[in-house]
C-alpha cells in the first residue's frame, strides 16, 4: 500500500530513527521500515530505496554529503560519508568515504574502509582491508592482517585490471585473490600492501605479507613474503580485437583462476552459513543475522557472476567447461565442539580461539575449497 513521504519519515523517527533535517531525506514506498533500525543516523541528502534495504543500529548515512542506498545491506555502526551504494553489503563498524560507488557484488567486512572516490563491484574486502583514494577495484577479493591496525592495503591510485578485449566482446574472466578466505579468515596471516599508482592484470594471486612497490602495472603473481617490483615491457605487433586468439596457456590459466576463485568464495559462503549465521543465532542477535544473511546474497551474486563470465569466455575460445553444479551444494556443517562464546563480538571471538580450535576450523574450511577444487 503506498505511503506518503511524510508518514514514512514520521513513522521513522517515531521508532528512533535520528533524522539531522527530515526535509531532505528520501525514503522509497518499497523500503521495508522494520529494516531501518532505531538509533541510524540519516543526513540531509540520504536517498534510501529497494525492498532489500537494510540499515543497522547505529549506521550513518550521508555524512559528508549525499549518499543513495539502493537494496543494500548496511550493518550496525557502519557508515558511508557520501555517495551511491546499490546491491551491497557492509557488516558493522564498515566504512566508505566520500563519492565512493560501490556497485552488485561487493561486501566490506568489519573495519574494512575506503577513503574518498573509490569504485567497487564484485569485491569482497574481508575484516580490516583499507583502501586509499582513487581506487577502481572489480573481481577481486581481499584479506589479511591481524586487525584494524594491522591491516591490508591498497594504495591511492590502483585499479585492478578486469577485462580482456580480445575476441567478439572481451572477456571478464579475470578474477584476483589478493591473500585468500581459508586463512585469511583467522586475522593472523600478515598483512599485504599494494603500492598506490599502480595495477593488477586480472587473474593474479598476491601472497600474504607481500609488498609491491608503487607506481607499476603487476602482470604476474606475488607469493607470500615478497616485496616485487616488475620490469615495464616493451613491444609492437600485429592486433586485431577478434583475430587475436588467446594461448593454451593463458587459457589454462584463466581456468584455474577462476577453479581457485570459485572454491575461496564457496569456503567464504560455507563460512557465513555454519560459523558466522550460527554464532549470531547462539548471540540471540537477530539484526546481525538479517546482515550476514545479506553478505550471503552478495556471495552469491559474486558466484553467479564467475559461472557467467567464465562460460562466456569457455565458450568463445573452446576452453573446458566448469562442472558448476558442484556449488549448488550445501557444504558439510563443521560439527566439531567449540565455544562459541556469545559475549564476544567477532573478532575479539576470532582472537580468542585455542590453537586446537582454529586448527579444526582450518580443517573444516580448507576440505570445504577441496571438495570445490576438486568437483569444478
Amino acid at each position: 500500500m503506498y505511503q506518503s513521504i511524510e508518514n514514512i519519515l514520521k513513522a521513522l523517527e517515531e521508532k528512533g530513527v535520528e533524522m539531522i533535517d527530515p526535509r531532505q531525506v528520501y525514503v522509497s514506498p518499497d523500503v521495508d521500515l522494520d529494516r531501518i533500525y532505531p538509533g541510524s543516523v540519516l543526513y540531509p541528502g540520504t536517498r534510501l530505496t529497494g525492498s532489500r534495504t537494510l540499515i543497522g543500529t547505529g549506521a550513518k548515512i550521508g555524512t559528508e554529503g549525499p549518499a543513495t542506498v539502493n537494496d543494500s545491506v548496511i550493518g550496525a555502526k557502519a557508515s558511508i560519508a557520501s555517495g551511491y551504494v546499490t546491491e551491497a553489503t557492509l557488516l558493522p563498524r564498515a566504512k566508505t568515504g566520500g563519492s565512493c560507488h560501490l556497485r552488485g557484488g561487493t561486501l566490506l567486512e568489519e573495519e574494512a574502509n575506503t577513503a574518498h572516490a573509490v569504485g567497487l563491484k564484485q569485491t569482497i574486502m574481508m575484516y580490516g582491508v583499507t583502501m586509499g583514494s582513487l581506487i577502481n577495484f572489480c573481481d577481486a577479493l581481499l584479506s589479511g592482517g591481524l586487525s584494524r591496525k594491522v591491516h591490508t592495503e591498497v594504495g591511492s591510485g590502483f585499479i585492478h585490471f578486469n577485462f580482456t578485449p580480445w575476441g567478439e566482446s572481451g572477456d571478464k574472466a579475470t578474477p584476483s585473490l589478493i591473500g585468500t578466505v581459508t586463512e585469511g579468515v583467522f586475522l593472523d596471516k600478515p598483512p599485504i600492501f599494494l603500492g598506490g599508482m599502480s595495477g593488477i592484470v586480472g587473474p593474479k594471486e598476491i601472497g600474504f605479507g607481500s609488498m609491491t612497490i608503487a607506481g607499476q602495472v603487476l602482470r604476474k603473481s606475488v607469493p607470500d613474503g615478497i616485496m616485487y617490483s616488475g620490469k615495464s615491457s616493451s613491444f609492437e605487433r600485429p592486433f586485431s580485437y577478434n583475430n587475436t586468439m588467446p594461448s593454451e596457456k593463458h587459457i589454462n590459466l584463466i581456468r584455474e583462476s577462476n577453479i581457485e576463485y570459485l572454491a575461496q568464495l564457496y569456503a567464504l559462503k560455507a563460512w557465513y552459513t555454519h560459523i558466522r549465521l550460527k554464532r549470531s543465532r547462539i548471540c540471540e542477535n537477530e539484526e546481525l543475522s538479517l546482515v550476514y544473511a545479506g553478505a550471503l546474497e552478495t556471495i552469491e551474486e559474486c558466484v553467479k557472476e564467475r559461472i557467467k563470465r567464465y562460460g562466456s569466455f569457455a565458450t568463445q575460445w573452446d576452453a573446458k567447461a566448469l562442472n558448476d553444479a558442484c556449488l549448488g551444494e550445501e557444504a558439510p556443517e563443521f560439527c566439531d565442539t567449540i565455544d562459541w562464546k556469545p559475549e564476544l563480538e567477532y573478532d575479539k571471538w576470532i582472537w580468542s580461539l585455542s590453537d586446537s580450535e582454529k586448527s579444526s576450523l582450518h580443517s573444516w574450511i580448507v576440505s570445504c575449497a577441496e571438495r570445490i577444487k576438486n568437483g569444478l
